[in-house]
């Protein structure tokens, strides 16, 4: 009797890096890379240079350095505060402004100069703090005012607490967040745990609120943002590409790992978005870079840049 040896298979894990690899390649040999003229890198922090760790990686720092070597200028763009990004600018080296809160808050480090400050008006805010706090709503989300580049915040609760860990600032808990609105806020977050809250938040608040009237966006799955209309990634980087640089969306290459950066991918001339990043992210994107984790903006600035 001839025993019958089972096949080994491939767990999906497998195939679905099989599968992306095979994607990457396919993409790669569809891009002209003689044609490319890029010489602005914008890099997102959170997913894409900054993983698990909330650190930029050596390999990622070495590609970013060489990039640099050959004339081509990098900036950082972020739905982080100002404040909370800052070490990230640094340890890239950039000379340039830096693009926080979503594109809102436009600074440079080096001469302190705020080139752009879009916030959110106070009807507006007020408004959200009163949709964030009705009965169905106000114990299942923790919700964040950002202002003058400080978080704002009813009370603390764990996941702010994860959230200033992260970002390395201290909360400041008022309360009754109405009391801290003497300045229009920049941004207005909304965080919980549960994804599915988000979604219909974002789905919500869209039928109410026009683009031209409120910014709405995930930065992940598990955060609720809204910016002032004219305030993306995508008008940051333009302002920063076309008006202080003189350069065209041609000269850009942008590299992002969510719903928050896909205006900036869509916008550069070169948008790459990362393995990690949802599938919809994905699709907008001419390449797709492996993971975070697997140091994909590394890879991606070897591919195009070097």
């Amino acid at each position: 009797m001839v025993a019958l040896v089972r096949q080994p298979t491939t767990n999906n894990s497998q195939l679905m890096a099989k599968l992306s690899a095979v994607n990457q390649v396919a993409s790669f040999n569809s891009i002209d890379k003689d044609a490319l003229d890029i010489r602005l890198l914008v890099l997102d922090i959170d997913g894409t240079i900054a993983g698990q760790s909330n650190d930029v990686r050596e390999p990622v720092k070495q590609a970013i350095r060489s990039a640099q070597a050959k004339g081509i200028q990098v900036a950082i763009a972020t739905g982080r505060m100002y404040c909370s990004a800052l070490r990230f600018h640094q340890e890239v080296g950039s000379t340039l402004p830096l693009l926080a809160y979503q594109g809102a808050w436009i600074q440079d480090p080096a001469t302190q100069k705020i080139h752009q400050h879009l916030p959110v008006s106070r009807t507006t805010a007020e408004q959200l703090l009163n949709f964030f706090e009705s009965d169905v709503l106000r114990s299942l989300l923790s919700v964040h005012f950002y202002i003058n580049d400080q978080l704002y915040v009813r009370e603390v609760t764990p996941e702010t607490q994860i959230y200033a860990q992260r970002a390395d600032i201290e909360p400041m808990p008022v309360g009754d967040l109405r009391n801290a609105l003497t300045s229009e806020p920049t941004k207005i977050l909304a965080l919980s745990d549960d994804t599915a809250i988000i979604d219909q938040l974002l789905g919500s608040l869209r039928k109410q609120y026009t683009p031209a009237e409120l910014y709405l966006t995930k930065s992940v799955a598990t955060f609720f943002e809204a910016t002032h209309p004219a305030a993306n990634k995508g008008t940051a980087v333009r302002y920063l590409a076309q008006e202080m640089l003189g350069l065209d969306a041609k000269n850009v290459m942008a590299i992002g790992d969510n719903f928050n950066d896909v205006e900036m991918l869509e916008y550069a001339g070169l948008g790459v978005a990362m393995g990690n990043a949802p599938p919809d992210v994905q699709a907008i994107a001419q390449w797709v870079a492996p993971s975070v984790e697997q140091d994909g903006a590394a890879a991606a600035i070897e591919a195009f840049v070097l």
